[in-house]
């Protein structure tokens, strides 16, 4: 079998070595060349090929640089846009999966020393969100299309007018509470003097429960006259009409009010939804990821990102961290301290805390803002209440 045999072990050897990842020290990126080992590289470098490229690059070596890291930037954030979308990921991760791909501009030929360096290059130019933690850094691509944009503005203008509904809504309530308020005014009582024909006759009082039977038991054994008698009837008799009139007029406005209520309420119960995080509220690490120096202790949250992702900050340390709602879990304070709704139907009050019921895992609020301060709200799941900070 002769040497440049197509099916000699040697030449299938050198064929499986050049499918894979050589090492980065023997590759040439101005001639686009891998070597195998370090003879095969200190050819190159003395072949005719490589010193004609040299010369080439020694006339503008910035023009060549600047050419190398725009390649090296479009198909690092390509493979970011189409491979993670908008989602934040380390960015070694992504570096790893960019250099898989045998042809890829090695980041030796660009303007970046390290990786760290062109991620904080990416931030600077607004190309990116990134953060440090203590695992590193992490990226996350902003998705600039025209098309992309205009779908967030549809989102942003189909919220606003929810909450403009839930606004006009709230108004409504208020005015119905209002409305039913100005119904529920008591007469004022009349006074009037106790009079008696003969002074000397004596007025003696039953002070029983009830009207009637004080009026019953006085008609047996009162010494009044018949005429303070029917008086005093007549007084009672006004007064109980009057009652019963203010308490049919009450009940129907009531009825009303609580109807119009309850089916508000019924509505927001049914609008659950999947986020919950909200500013100062006091919240718990629960993921392990961090390290036993996170883990179970308590932080602030001071900003919300994208609904299901909020900055922290440690109460004991005072670091910041960025961290996903599903790594986080609500603080149930002692009874009487402040509390913030986070879902359901009262989502966004703040309110109270009454009471905890451990056995149903549930707890009893008064609300103490919006149209419904002073509402008492029972059975209320953990998980939809935290500690205001």
């Amino acid at each position: 079998m002769g040497k440049s045999d197509f099916l000699s072990p040697k030449a299938i050897a050198n064929r499986i070595k050049s499918k894979g990842l050589q090492k980065l020290r023997w590759y040439c990126q101005m001639c686009q060349k891998q070597c195998r080992d370090e003879n095969g590289f200190k050819c190159h470098c003395m072949s005719e090929s490589h010193q004609r490229q040299l010369l080439l690059a020694s006339e503008n070596p910035q023009q060549f640089m600047d050419y190398f890291s725009e390649e090296f930037r479009n198909d690092f954030l390509e493979l970011l846009r189409r491979r993670f979308g908008t989602k934040r990921v380390h960015n070694n991760i992504v570096y790893n999966e960019y250099i898989s791909h045998r042809e890829h501009i090695h980041m030796n030929a660009t303007q970046w020393e390290t990786l760290t360096d062109f991620t904080k290059w990416l931030g600077r130019e607004g190309l990116c969100k990134v953060d440090e933690t203590p695992k590193g850094w992490y990226i996350q691509y902003i998705d600039r299309d025209p098309e992309t944009i205009r779908r967030q503005q549809e989102q942003e203008r189909k919220k606003k007018q929810d909450l403009d509904d839930e606004e006009k809504t709230a108004k409504f309530i208020e005015q119905q509470v209002r409305r039913g308020l100005k119904g529920k005014e008591l007469e004022k009582p009349v006074y009037t003097e106790l009079s008696r024909e003969n002074e000397e006759e004596k007025v003696t009082f039953n002070l029983n429960k009830g009207a009637s039977t004080s009026i019953a038991a006085s008609s047996k054994t009162s010494v009044l006259g018949p005429n303070a008698l029917k008086m005093v009837e007549g007084a009672v008799k006004r007064k109980e009409s009057a009652h019963s009139s203010g308490q049919s007029k009450e009940k129907k406005k009531k009825s009303a009010l609580d109807e119009i209520m309850e089916l508000e309420e019924e509505k927001k119960r049914t609008s659950r939804r999947d986020y919950w995080l909200q500013p100062e509220i006091v919240v718990k690490i629960v993921t392990k990821k961090l390290g036993e120096k996170y883990h179970k202790k308590k932080a602030v949250v001071k900003e919300v990102i994208d609904k299901y992702t909020a900055v922290v900050k440690m109460i004991d340390s005072g670091d910041k961290l960025k961290l996903d709602q599903t790594h986080l879990e609500t603080v149930i304070p002692a009874p009487g301290k402040k509390v913030m709704v986070l879902n359901g139907g009262y989502r966004g009050n703040e309110g109270i805390l009454e009471s905890i019921n451990e056995k149903r895992f549930s707890a009893t609020i008064i609300i103490d803002s919006g149209p419904l301060k002073g509402r008492r709200v029972e059975d209320i799941q953990y998980e939809d209440i935290s500690k205001l900070a």
